[in-house]
C-alpha cells in the first residue's frame, strides 16, 4: 500500500489543522492506520492509531482530548484532526499502515508515508 500524507502547514497556537493520509495500492480497509511525528533533534513518537475498522482509537497522552484520528474506507483515507494546537506540536507528521494491530508501537508499522510538516508559531 502507498501512502500520501498532507494537509500540513503553518498555524497559530491554538489554531486547528486536518492532515489527511491518502492510500492507494492494495486494500485499504484491513490495514490499522497511524499517525506518528518527529521533531528537529528528537525520535519519531507515535500520535494516533485507529482500527481498520475504525472501532478502536489510540493516542498518546499528549494530545488526547485535542486531536482526532478518523477513517473513511470508501475513500481510502485517514485523518487527524488536530485542535488546539501547542508549539511543542511542531514535526513532521507521518502516517503508516500494518496489517496487525501494533497500536503504539510505530516500530511495527510496514508502510509508511512521507512526511507532511505542521509548524505551530508561539
Amino acid at each position: 500500500v502507498q501512502l500520501q500524507a498532507s494537509g500540513g502547514g503553518l498555524v497559530q497556537a491554538g489554531g486547528s489543522l486536518r492532515l489527511s493520509c491518502a492510500a492507494s495500492g492494495r486494500t485499504f480497509s484491513p490495514y490499522h492506520m497511524g499517525w506518528s511525528r518527529q521533531a528537529p533533534g528528537k525520535e519519531r513518537e507515535f500520535v494516533a492509531a485507529i482500527s481498520w475498522s475504525g472501532r478502536y482509537t489510540f493516542y498518546v497522552d499528549s494530545v488526547k482530548g485535542r486531536f482526532t484520528i478518523s477513517r473513511d474506507n470508501a475513500n481510502n483515507t485517514v485523518y487527524l484532526q488536530m485542535n488546539s494546537l501547542k508549539p511543542e506540536d511542531t514535526a513532521v507528521y507521518y502516517c503508516a499502515a500494518s496489517r496487525t494491530w501494533y497500536g503504539s508501537q510505530i516500530e511495527g508499522y510496514a508502510y509508511w508515508g512521507q512526511g507532511t510538516q505542521v509548524t505551530v508559531s508561539s
